[in-house]
């Protein structure tokens, strides 16, 4: 069903799938990155002396022949009892780390593929987004934040989204179109039970203000688009941000109707609990339907968590529309 390998770096390979519980995987779309925790029995019986478990060491975890995680361990949970609690990350891991970069003429891509060599990471499919971003100056930021970064301007220039994750021990970059799932959650498929949010708390603007310092005139130039209709409902939830001083007017007022477009209306989650599927994690787009709310179209999965007993596998999934 499953199996659990641990790599000690040193030549040994342990099959632990026989000693392990309470299997946990986790991926989130932004700022996180994917983990895998476990309890592992230490002492078992016929338990090879020389088995030993050690943070850094790798962890890679399957189940029903797919791949579902590479990592390594980064935390180790012993005590007096035979339980050892174990937890581990993928690559993304080493992206909290911080750094300055500055970029210029680039591509999400070649963000990521610069970021990933200068930190000795792996690079699997990247996506070639056809946009280039005329500079990026990051002080201090974590390298993840800086490709988020990425990533947000790409969409706010091309109206497509992207998402990024280490895809079995591989940094990789897709279009959310083409991670659409080939099945249905929902009613009389999978789902166990589900629950509903609308909010205006987080990542909802009724008026965005753009702004660029002009060398030139020694000014800064300010551009507004708001709506008055959702001003009158919800107060004003200004967006503020700066943008490159080399765009013209024309190019800031599209950026403008383009975020106006994708900020101004209320953030609409789903939660659902189902039969798990590991083909489903965080970045990917899974059509839900359910009745009762007349939903019928696809989601995009912010947070995943799938959780492996025995032969059972549910999974919880936190849903947003796009």
């Amino acid at each position: 069903m499953f199996e659990v390998l641990l790599d000690n770096k040193n030549g040994n390979v342990w099959d632990i799938s026989n000693i392990v519980t309470g299997i946990t995987w986790k991926t989130s779309r932004i700022g996180r990155p994917g983990s895998l925790d476990f309890t592992l029995i230490k002492g078992a019986i016929y338990q090879s002396q020389a088995f030993q478990y050690n943070n850094g060491d790798i962890v890679r975890f399957r189940y029903n022949d797919n791949n579902v995680f590479y990592g390594y361990i980064f935390s180790i949970d012993e005590g007096r009892d035979e339980n050892v609690r174990i937890l581990c990350y993928d690559q993304i891991r080493y992206l909290l780390a911080k750094d300055t970069y500055v970029f210029a003429n680039v591509t999400v891509g070649d963000i990521i593929k610069r970021i990933a060599d200068d930190f000795k990471l792996k690079v699997g499919q990247i996506a070639d987004t056809g946009y280039r971003i005329p500079t990026m100056v990051e002080d201090g930021q974590t390298l993840l934040d800086i490709i988020d970064k990425g990533i947000v301007l790409t969409l706010w220039n091309t109206n497509r989204n992207y998402v990024f994750f280490d895809d079995f021990g591989e940094l990789s970059l897709w279009n959310v179109e083409d991670l659409l799932v080939d099945f249905i959650v929902g009613d009389g498929s999978l789902m166990t039970d589900y629950t509903t949010k609308r909010s205006i708390d987080q990542d909802t603007y009724n008026k965005i203000k753009l702004y660029k310092d002009n060398k030139e005139t020694g000014k800064r130039e300010v551009y507004v688009a708001q709506d008055s209709g959702n001003i009158d409902k919800w107060g004003v939830l200004q967006l503020y941000q700066s943008v490159d001083e080399n765009k013209n007017t024309a190019q800031i007022n599209q950026m403008l109707q383009q975020l106006i477009a994708i900020k101004n209306r209320e953030s609409k989650s789903l939660r659902i609990e189902a039969i798990g599927d590991v083909r489903v994690r965080a970045g990917c787009y899974i059509p839900i339907a359910i009745e009762e709310y007349g939903i019928n179209q696809p989601f995009l999965v912010d947070e995943c968590t799938h959780r492996f007993d025995g032969a059972e596998q549910t999974m919880s999934l936190e849903l947003k529309v796009i």
